[in-house]
């Protein structure tokens, strides 16, 4: 493993191969490990990307059933460092990140879009300096103040009070309000 820390990216999309089935718990799993461990500011989302089909059985009746797109496969957004590598990796059903050896490649931002993976923002209003609520994801019921904001009004960055200190989130623009 080389030192992921002097290739950070910032928050990217991952691949994470899993054993056949378990990838809800994969997922679970790594939500309570990104709480326990406070790596909210490492690991920031984690999906399992599925539609709904409609199934008829042999009596002819019609049946919703929700499909993997990706069997054995598990999409996380983070930031790439040798403590998020090894929270990630040592989970038990992971086999590994998809990538050359144990080189993790994120995926692209064409590749982001073609998955649905991410609900884009069209009717973005915020600026640097608004006061806005994290309804979704990892930091949903949180406030905060915008600080950043990334060139393609993704990625947002948000100063969040802990009640002892200020610490900087990043979070998606679909994820956040005005706060009231």
């Amino acid at each position: 493993m080389s030192d992921f820390n002097e290739l950070n990216q910032g928050p990217r999309w991952y691949v994470i191969h899993t054993y056949s089935g378990y990838e809800n718990k994969v997922k679970t799993n790594l939500e309570k490990i990104v709480e326990n461990r406070n790596l909210s500011h490492l690991i920031y989302d984690v999906k399992v990307p599925t539609v709904i089909e409609t199934v008829v059985n042999d009596k002819g009746e019609k049946k919703e059933v929700e499909e993997k797109l990706f069997p054995s496969y598990v999409l996380v957004k983070m930031t790439m460092t040798d403590e998020s590598w090894h929270a990630v990796r040592n989970i038990t059903g992971v086999t590994g990140f998809v990538g050359p050896g144990s080189k993790p490649v994120p995926l692209t931002e064409e590749e982001v879009e073609s998955f649905n993976v991410e609900v884009r923002n069209e009717n973005f209003t915020f600026k640097v300096g608004d006061k806005v609520s994290v309804i979704s994801g990892m930091f949903e019921g949180y406030k905060g103040t915008i600080t950043d904001i990334s060139e393609d009004k993704k990625d947002i960055t948000l100063l969040v009070s802990t009640g002892t200190r200020d610490i900087p989130v990043f979070v998606e623009a679909a994820d956040i309000k005005a706060a009231e």
